[in-house]
């Protein structure tokens, strides 16, 4: 598919490309884009600026390679690069501390954006600084668009459509799980939880993660209430999904889903896709036993509040993992797996099929991140998405988004089964 047409100087270019997952990103367009594609390496460092392009070079050498650009972390280089640019993929976290210019710049600069932050305090603030200014220039901006909480969103929609086509029917529920997961976190990942707690006070967290907290709408329709015996183990049994548990990234990547709900009931050009009024959405990991599952809810309670309440322990675990930039090494990051596994029931009563989902991929975590960066913005610069300007969700790009992460990894296979 070719380009679409603009005045700008780049179709797109990778803001942080020497860090680890910008590193990725760089090689995945150099790999996987069309070699006409115009589009630049940015960073602080042209030194290192010039490793990337090297590698790119050596990845695909029969293609356009990729510019420098210099640019700083304030807001007059990050307009100055965003103005240059069709879309912007920042991978410059944690986004709390270093990602506002670049949001700011974009939203300013009619520039699509694209970053990988699980953040939604961070989220929640840019969509209220910064959302009247993209409505106003077009720009579409797409936070949240990596491994947290992409998958969590494209699943959940997958689901919904299915409902709609195969039932005629609106969604009730969803849950999606991690069913299996084999990673170890980068140095950037762990940098953006450490520091959370830090930049934003718990109070702010708590309310980023209310219901529909990031919903441009309100859904006055209550989630469905945990048993007794659920609040004190922290376990679920769910048809079809088996015994399931907390989940660490249930509550940003919820955020998420819901205001992709919102935005498919306000959105002119999404309401057909519309949830239902009904609709709510949980998020768990699967337990591999009982006892397990139980050890594991309240070592993520204890855990988290460890890190939310008790500076020396951010500061102990700051020394002993990886630090921003670095993470695990090739070798290892190719051994990596994940595995997602979703229902969905329409809302239909006394209904007896229901919609599942299942998504894999084998390799890198973050270079799974950077293929979820990277082709959303080729959705951007290849497809008319029909969005007029704002915040949006991984979702709102619709099923030619799912379709390259198909074609790229990224598996997903929906089908209705008996409940």
């Amino acid at each position: 598919m070719s380009l679409r047409k603009h005045d700008r100087q780049y179709d797109v270019v990778v803001f942080g490309a020497t860090g680890y997952t910008g590193l990725m990103t760089a090689e995945h367009i150099a790999a996987r884009f069309p070699t006409d594609t115009k589009w630049a390496v940015a960073g602080r460092s042209a030194d290192k600026l010039q490793k990337v392009v090297s590698e790119c070079k050596a990845l695909n050498p029969d293609r356009i390679q990729p510019e420098i650009q210099v640019c700083n972390l304030d807001d007059a280089d990050l307009l100055a690069l965003a103005k240059k640019t069709c879309v912007l993929i920042t991978t410059v976290g944690p986004y709390a501390q270093y990602g506002e210019h670049a949001f700011k710049a974009c939203a300013q600069a009619g520039t699509h954006y694209v970053d990988c932050t699980g953040e939604s305090v961070w989220t929640l603030e840019m969509i209220k600084k910064y959302e009247s200014t993209a409505r106003e220039t077009g720009a579409v901006l797409l936070p949240q668009s990596g491994i947290e909480s992409a998958p969590s969103d494209l699943l959940t929609w997958s689901m919904a459509q299915l409902i709609q086509t195969e039932l005629s029917a609106q969604t009730a529920d969803a849950i999606v799980e991690v069913h299996e997961l084999n990673a170890k976190p980068s140095g950037g990942t762990l940098a953006t939880v450490l520091g959370l707690a830090e930049s934003y006070s718990i109070k702010d967290i708590a309310a980023s993660h209310k219901p529909y907290a990031l919903s441009p709408v309100p859904n006055p329709h209550p989630t469905p209430a945990a048993s007794l015996f659920s609040k004190l183990t922290g376990l679920y049994s769910v048809s079809n999904l088996g015994l399931l548990h907390t989940s660490i990234t249930a509550g940003t990547n919820t955020s998420i889903v819901q205001r992709t709900w919102g935005l498919l009931k306000q959105e002119d050009s999404r309401q057909k896709q519309f949830y239902g009024p009904k609709f709510s959405y949980r998020e768990f990991m699967k337990a591999r036993n009982f006892l397990t599952g139980i050890a594991m809810h309240y070592a993520l309670i204890v855990g988290g509040a460890l890190l939310l309440f008790v500076p020396p322990f951010r500061a102990l675990m700051r020394r002993l993992v990886f630090q921003p930039g670095q993470g695990p090494s090739k070798e290892d990051a190719a051994k990596e797996y994940i595995e997602f596994r979703g229902v969905a029931n329409p809302d239909v009563a006394d209904s007896k099929k229901q919609a599942f989902v299942k998504a894999w991929y084998s390799g890198s975590m973050y270079y799974l991140t950077a293929t979820l960066l990277a082709q959303a913005a080729a959705t951007l610069l290849e497809e008319d998405v029909g969005l007029k300007g704002g915040v949006y969700t991984p979702a709102c790009l619709g099923q030619g988004y799912i379709d390259r992460l198909n074609e790229n990894g990224f598996k997903v296979e929906t089908k209705i089964l008996n409940v």
